[in-house]
């Protein structure tokens, strides 16, 4: 079964997350942010994962350390639980609309950590989330993972649509890259690792 469970502690934030990539169960995610814990829990439903995410940071500075170090941590967890790659699909593609926007996410299990974000969500806020940290968390999932990202928004007007519609779409973009190929046995690349 590839699991893994990561735990880092800072000045800032104490994360504990626990990511099951074969067996997906009833998210329970607790970062202090409703909306975040929200997109977390869109996440881990659409990519079939088992998730669970827990996290204590310096909310009274702001939202920033608790979005990117949750980050990190989600990002280390999948670089550990997909172990070697052996086997897996490595890429995938995600086209997700949600009412008028649509999303295209689309992920390599590359070892080479890239990412590319296009997408101008039109509000500073949904709620109380600050909306340039939708970026900042994926930067931190991709440096820490060693994946390859590709994010772009191809329309849409409310920011909460077009947040959920990246959302959904990253989780089912990683559960394609990330799944076992009936076929493909050994590391797909023709280097023989990633």
């Amino acid at each position: 079964m590839r699991k893994s469970e990561i735990k880092r502690q800072t000045n800032e934030t104490t994360i504990d997350v626990s990511l099951n990539l074969d067996e997906a169960n009833q998210p329970n995610i607790q970062t202090g942010i409703g909306f975040f814990d929200h997109m977390l829990t869109l996440f881990a439903s659409h990519g079939q994962f088992g998730l669970t995410v827990q996290c204590q940071g310096d909310l009274e500075v702001d939202n920033h350390h608790t979005v990117e170090d949750t980050g990190i941590v989600l990002g280390q967890a999948f670089r550990q639980a997909v172990g070697t790659k052996a086997g897996i699909k490595r890429y995938g593609t995600a086209f997700t609309p949600m009412d008028e926007s649509l999303s295209i996410v689309s992920i390599d299990i590359s070892g080479r950590p890239f990412l590319h974000f296009d997408a101008n969500i039109p509000v500073e806020k949904v709620g109380t989330f600050d909306t340039e940290l939708v970026e900042e968390f994926f930067r931190a999932f991709v440096n820490h993972s060693m994946t390859t990202v590709h994010i772009n928004l191809q329309y849409g007007t409310n920011g909460h649509h077009i947040i959920e519609s990246i959302f959904k779409g990253f989780g089912r973009a990683l559960f394609e890259a990330s799944k076992i190929d009936d076929v493909q046995r050994g590391v797909p690349s023709t280097k023989g690792i990633l």
